[in-house]
């Protein structure tokens, strides 16, 4: 009982240290005007939302929030897709070199981002791309790390599953749609949240590719507002929380899926 005890004590300190600087960017953002100066520090949220409505009615705040929902919703898209056929072909596709393939894909996940940012530069100026949407999305389109993690939820379905489809005249395509996929939902959902994670806090990239508002993410709105809101906190930390808010809504809505694929994932079996 006291190990159980100073387990949940534990766990109650990590999640405090997590929670504490969303914790107190609301304080921020709701609270007095100079909150963020005031000595001691003011720690009860007086649920003051003008600043947030300034933010959604008086700004460019809900077209920087579209830009960034069109490019994440399109990445997700294309990385479940992508990374389900890539990883149904290194799992259940017998051809030559298969493990080499799985090996490339390996490597090419201990490759640093930023040792591609020139050629991938060079590689959308020459086709005419660069300030677009699609050069914020094609890029991102294919991701290694979830190509891996489909391949092995696919590898643990059992054979017969295929075998049986294979009988019935069912295609490729709509045995990975029919019943692979909706086998591998902890992949799947493991897949969004961490491709909408990546992709909705995206800055780098699109700071490089985008010189136009009209087509900026969120992350670039938020270094805009650092400039025009730093003497005012109430109006930056309010833009802060409305960027933050859709990852704490997609990870409440994935996390059981999540907490299946880190444990191990025992699809096939109990579905």
């Amino acid at each position: 009982m006291p190990a159980r005890v100073l387990t949940y004590v534990l766990r109650g300190v990590v999640a405090a240290l997590f929670i504490a600087p969303v914790y107190w960017v609301f304080v921020i953002a709701t609270g007095f005007h100079g909150a963020a100066y005031s000595l001691p520090p003011v720690w009860v949220p007086l649920f003051h939302l003008r600043p947030l409505a300034y933010v959604l009615l008086h700004t460019q705040w809900l077209r920087y929030v579209a830009n960034s929902v069109f490019i994440t919703a399109s990445t997700i898209a294309l990385v479940i897709a992508t990374s389900a056929l890539a990883g149904y072909a290194l799992a259940e596709v017998r051809f030559p070199g298969q493990s080499w393939y799985f090996y490339l894909v390996l490597g090419v996940m201990m490759l640093p981002q930023q040792a591609l940012l020139v050629p991938q530069y060079v590689t959308l100026y020459h086709l005419d791309m660069l300030n677009t949407y699609a050069s914020m999305i094609v890029p991102f389109a294919a991701n290694t790390s979830t190509i891996f993690l489909f391949r092995q939820f696919f590898m643990k379905l059992p054979r017969s599953y295929r075998d049986i489809a294979r009988i019935e005249g069912v295609s490729t395509l709509t045995y990975i749609r029919r019943v692979a996929l909706p086998l591998a939902r902890p992949a799947v959902a493991t897949s969004v949240l961490l491709t909408f994670i990546s992709s909705w806090n995206q800055f780098q990239w699109p700071l490089i590719m985008t010189n136009s508002p009209q087509i900026q993410p969120i992350e670039l709105a938020l270094s805009h507002y650092m400039q025009a809101y730093q003497a005012n906190w109430r109006e930056l930390t309010s833009a802060a929380l409305l960027a933050l808010l859709p990852i704490l809504i997609v990870f409440a809505l994935t996390q059981h899926h999540i907490v299946r694929a880190v444990a191990g994932g025992e699809l096939a079996q109990k579905e």
